[in-house]
């Protein structure tokens, strides 16, 4: 997926925290790999669940609390579409309220923000959070199986093989 890839490497010429922070590649990775199983049961929009998993946290200035970070993710994502992403309006809008109220606790909106608000909160353990089944928004998250899966690639940090092999960035970068 050679579309990501170009998408990563420009969302990290301007990352400003460590690429192997708690908000970094590793958890974008996690939150797609969870956002991909999430939506072939939901029925999610693929495209806007794997832009969420990028863009969500690209705009952090720091690893701790940080008010406006979605917004400005979701901006970034409007700056960033036409040149590395191509989403319909209706999509765009998606992407945009996944990313502005990613950090809220919301749990009601459309199916797709949903699975993005899911995929995220199944990775919360990387900060010590255990993700509570009552914030999850869909059903899907709540499957034991997946749920655990989840949970534990987060607490252990778990870095995902599409890091390197789709985004081509090695433990070095």
């Amino acid at each position: 997926m050679e579309q990501i890839k170009t998408l990563i490497h420009r969302i990290l010429s301007e990352y400003s925290l460590p690429w192997d922070g708690v908000h970094g590649v590793s958890h974008w990775a996690r939150v797609l790999e969870n956002g991909r199983s999430l939506a072939g049961q939901t029925g999610a929009n693929l495209a806007v669940v794997e832009l969420f998993a990028v863009l969500h946290d690209s705009k952090r200035t720091n690893e701790g609390i940080d008010d406006g970070h979605g917004q400005r993710g979701a901006d970034f994502a409007r700056l960033l579409r036409g040149q590395y992403f191509d989403l319909a309006d209706e999509e765009l809008e998606l992407l945009a309220l996944a990313c502005t109220d990613h950090t809220n606790g919301r749990t009601e909106a459309d199916i797709t923000v949903q699975t993005c608000w899911d995929a995220d909160r199944l990775d919360l353990y990387r900060v010590g959070i255990y993700p509570q089944a009552e914030l999850l928004c869909t059903a899907a998250a709540r499957q034991p199986e997946l749920f655990g899966w989840a949970v534990q690639r987060g607490r252990s940090r778990f870095v995902p093989e599409l890091v390197l092999e789709e985004w081509g960035i090695g433990s070095g970068d």
